[in-house]
């Protein structure tokens, strides 16, 4: 695996960050942009995976890392299931549902992966994450 010297080197943030823009895009049209309850809690779901992801890193920690991936896996859940409401309302069309259902369940597979090898290499080396310095998580371009 690839070093990972910042957040968005992690390729679950990659896609969690893809998710996002989906699901606002999503939310911004039709029925679903006037159901202020639940576009905001979906779009709320949906930026706490990267939120959560970025968070855990920053702790250059791997038992917090850990604990804020598991929350980021339940964010994914928590977006899934709020698309159930969003077709059972008529908010969004078949296919928007299971393309955003097969984006979030493939952003769950990713942190679930990063798990696995967090828990495999903490284990082998009982190693930390290293720390890094500010200037390190610099990006001149946010849309990398």
């Amino acid at each position: 695996m690839a070093t990972i010297s910042r957040f968005e080197d992690i390729e679950a943030w990659k896609d969690a960050r893809a998710l996002v823009k989906h699901v606002y895009a999503v939310t911004n049209q039709g029925p679903f942009a006037r159901d202020f309850g639940l576009r905001d809690q979906i779009r709320r779901s949906a930026v706490s995976i990267m939120a959560n992801i970025a968070e855990g890193f920053e702790r250059k920690n791997s038992k917090e890392l850990a604990y804020f991936l598991r929350v980021a896996r339940g964010s994914c859940a928590e977006v899934q299931s709020h698309l159930y409401v969003a077709i059972d309302a008529d908010l969004i069309s078949k296919e928007e549902f299971q393309r955003l259902q097969s984006e979030a369940a493939k952003t769950g597979r990713k942190i679930s992966g990063f798990q696995r090898y967090l828990k495999s290499s903490t284990q082998e080396s009982g190693s930390q994450i290293r720390d890094f310095e500010p200037e390190d998580h610099y990006n001149p371009d946010p849309t990398s």
